[in-house]
């Protein structure tokens, strides 16, 4: 016998948003420190500090990243900088600053309020993210 579906569409209600994505932003930029793209630059080379890129796959294929930069997409941060998860990694080294970066700063922010939350405190965020980072000739790798 088929199943049959049955959806009342007259009682269907729209979910209001009470904070949007934008004051999430703010909220988190409020928080965080942020490193501007010309000091991010003399601190590429030292290994103190870890660049996380937070984009997605795709993003990185079209455009490249940051010069020794980990990619950790953004929805998987939580767990692997955490040595108590099982999808801990190694690379998301506690030992160094995070200089999280993602497209244009936006989950970024977002991420590192979380990470701060989580109890790290050498969390910075790239002003401006990637294109930012591209449009004052910052160096990328496209390999």
């Amino acid at each position: 016998m088929p199943i049959k579906y049955c959806v009342n569409f007259s009682v269907i209600k729209l979910q209001k948003i009470k904070k949007n994505s934008l004051k999430l932003v703010e909220e988190a930029n409020a928080l965080i420190k942020t490193l501007k793209v010309e000091d991010a630059k003399k601190l590429l080379k030292n290994d103190n500090y870890l660049f996380i890129d937070l984009r997605d796959y795709r993003e990185l294929i079209k455009n490249g990243k940051i010069p020794g930069a980990i990619s950790c997409p953004r929805g998987m941060l939580e767990f692997w900088v955490d040595p108590e998860s099982p999808y801990y990694k190694k690379k998301l080294d506690l030992s160094k600053t995070f200089i999280l970066y993602c497209a244009s700063a936006w989950r970024s922010a977002l991420a590192a309020k979380t990470l701060l939350e989580m109890g790290l405190e050498n969390i910075f965020h790239l002003e401006g993210g990637f294109e930012k980072w591209k449009n004052s000739d910052g160096p990328i790798d496209t390999n």
